[in-house]
Order: C-alpha cells, then structure tokens, then sequence
C-alpha cells in the first residue's frame, strides 16, 4: 500500500500511533521518521527519559507530546496516551515501540486489518516470529508463559501476547479501569478487552533484535513477579465471575436444550476429542485432589474444549464404592516409582486415612495412576467411538 494510501486511510478511520519511550535516543529518530511516512497522528509519551531524548524531541515539536518529569512505567505512559489520544477524538490506536524492534512499515497491515475485520471492536496485536535467529531466548519463555495464561484467562488462543506492536479500540478502552502502571499492564489491558467481548487477534509482523543498539527496560525478576502476581489475580476472577458468566450467556444465547446438547453433550464431537474427555475425565478421578474433582473436570473441559457431559461421567470412577480399591492402587504403584516398601492396612485407611503417613508414596502413585488411566481409557475410548462412527456412516451411506 502507497503511503499517501496508508495516510488518508489511518486519517478516515481515526487512527493515531503512540510512541511511548525511555531512554531509546538511539533508535527513538528512526522510529518516529519511519511513522512519520505514513502519518502525523503522532503521540509521543516521554516516560521521563534521562539521555537525549528531550533533545531529539525538540525537532518534533508539530507532534503530540506528553512529558513526565520521572520515569513511571510503560503502563502508565501508555494508559496516559489513550486518555489524550481519547481527548482528540481518535477511535483507533496503534502502539509502536521506540527500542527500533518494531518496523513502522508494518502500521499498513494493521489498518487493512481494521478494515477488513466485520468485528470493528478488535484489538489486534503483533505476532512476532519466536523462532527466528537473534530473539532472546528469556524472551520466548516469557511469550509462552504469557500466553498460557492468557488462554486460561480467556479461553483465547494467541502466539503472541507480549509484543507491544499493537492496535487499540479507544472506545472499549475508555470504560475499563486499569490498576497496572508497568509492563504487566500490557497484560491486563488484553484480559479485559477480551472479557468485554472484544475480538483479541493475532498478525505477523517483523521484529529486529539489535543488541548493539536495543535498550530492554524489562527487569526478569521484578516484572515477572508482578506479572505472576497479576495473572493469579485474573485466574482467581476468571474462575468466581467471568467462567460462570461466558456459562450462562451461552444458555440465554442457545437455549438450554441447544446448550446442553452442543456444548455438554458435544453430539457432533469426532473421536478424538470424545477420547480425550475421557482421558481428562479419568485422569481428574483418580488424582489426589479430592473436593475439587467436578469444578476441576468441569472447568478444565470448557477452556480445553472437551465434551463436558463425558469428561465428567468419567471423573466418577473416584465414586465412594472404588476409593478402597484406588487408593490401594495408587500406594502400590507409589511403592513401585518411588522403589520403597511400606506397611499399610486399607480398612484402618478407610477408618483414619492413615495414607497422611505415608502421603509422598500415595501422591506419586496416584498421579501415576491417573496417567495410565487416562491413556488406557482414552485409547479404548477412542478405538470404541471410531469403530461407531465408521458404522453409523456405513448406514448412512447404505
């Protein structure tokens, strides 16, 4: 797409690009030039640089600028720039690093993807190639931890939630309440557009690692910590509102009979995926989590995708009548990993649950257990449904 292209499109669907920076005077001129190609809806947040920063700024004086007086965090030089960019009557907003890893040639695809998208609440984020010579490998961890999380979160499968390359609905934006000023916000912001029923997506974009030139801010110990303590905050409330909400929007949306018969029952299901909600099934019945089997089961099925209505029923093999026999089972098997050898009697375990004493060999053995249970029963179960669907399909076709 021709620039002046790019430009009147960004200007037509009300775009701007923030550009939020400390202390990347090195790369800082490259990247705003490379924008400044494509657009002058330019906000710059100067998050209290202390190199030449301010300096350089000076020969951008026809651009939007925000100055702190100390460095506060990206998150809240971020959270900052949409307010402003809010204030101006943008609808859109692109988030471009300054640490020169982003090409600002990459803005065009962001607006084409706007454009095309029917969901016009999308937030569309970068997704860097991990795999490619020169990311730093403390990186692509980070990547893969934030994206477990994420889907744990959401239910949404990303490849990349932590790059800062992004496009912004600033009409979502404006009704959620951040409490995050670091880099942790970059978390928080996705999470909740995503339970706001924003459409959060993916789109290749280039990204360069010069070591030579690139200032990281990224400190491993601190943000990770405050990045863990975030996601167990978002987990906690995924797990007690926005679960049991997504449950019952599903019901009012389908109907219960269409609900319990598509998203419990899973009649369409291949088996595949019947197996493994057997496996998953099996594997929670005869873990040591006792108390928590169905909400476990239950909630594992839906952010997995499995069949609810099988992976519970078979969740029951945990059933009062077969504790004795599992338990005996498990403590075997324990003594047998761990090549130990204990003395135990199953009737005063039923009278005193004296396994407490011998609680390291119990765990290990039911957690084996559980793995071959889950594999034999998911194997069987998927020879079984194969077999079924092979011959409902000979009727059909006969």
């Amino acid at each position: 797409m021709k620039p002046e292209l790019t430009s009147k499109k960004i200007s037509k669907l009300h775009v701007c690009v923030i550009i939020p920076t400390y202390n990347n005077h090195r790369t800082l001129k490259r990247v705003l030039n490379g924008v400044l190609e494509l657009t002058n809806n330019i906000i710059i947040v100067n998050d209290g640089s202390t190199d030449e920063t301010s300096t350089i700024l000076k020969d951008y004086q026809q651009l939007e600028q925000i100055h702190f007086t100390e460095n506060k965090g990206k998150g809240l030089a971020l959270r900052e720039g949409f307010k402003h960019a809010i204030s101006l009557g943008y609808k859109y907003a692109i988030t471009i690093d300054s640490d020169g890893q982003h090409f600002p040639n990459d803005i065009p695809n962001f607006i084409n993807e706007l454009e095309q998208s029917q969901n016009k609440n999308v937030l569309i984020i970068g997704s860097r190639n991990m795999e490619q010579e020169g990311v730093p490998g403390k990186s692509s961890f980070g990547n893969k931890f934030s994206n477990f999380w994420f889907w744990l979160e959401t239910g949404i499968k990303l490849k990349d939630t932590q790059s800062g390359f992004r496009l912004y609905p600033l009409n979502i934006i404006k009704d959620l309440k951040f409490y995050t000023n670091k880099f942790e916000f970059e978390i928080e912001v996705i999470v909740k557009s995503a339970w706001k029923d924003v459409e959060v997506k993916n789109m290749p974009i280039q990204v360069l690692y010069d070591e030579s030139e690139r200032v990281s801010h990224f400190r491993p110990f601190k943000d990770f910590t405050r990045i863990s303590i975030l996601n167990t905050w978002l987990v906690f409330l995924t797990f007690i509102y926005y679960l049991p909400r997504r449950v019952i929007r599903n019901i009012k949306k389908k109907g219960l009979k269409q609900f319990f018969v598509e998203d419990l029952l899973g009649h369409n299901d291949s088996p595949k995926k019947k197996a493994l909600s057997i496996a998953l099934g099996t594997f929670i019945g005869f873990s040591p989590l006792w108390g928590f089997h169905t909400f476990l089961v239950l909630t594992l099925a839906i952010f997995l995708k499995l069949n609810k209505a099988i992976s519970f029923a078979f969740s029951n093999v945990s059933l009062p009548p077969f504790i004795p026999f599992i338990i005996y089972a498990s403590l075997e098997l324990g003594q047998w990993v761990l090549g130990e050898k204990i003395s135990y009697s199953i009737e005063e375990m039923m009278d005193n649950f004296e396994a407490i004493e011998h609680l390291k060999t119990y765990i290990v053995g039911s957690f084996t257990l559980a793995i071959i249970g889950a594999i034999v029963f998911g194997l069987i179960g998927y020879i079984f449904f194969s077999f079924v669907d092979k011959k409902n399909l000979a009727l059909k076709n006969d």
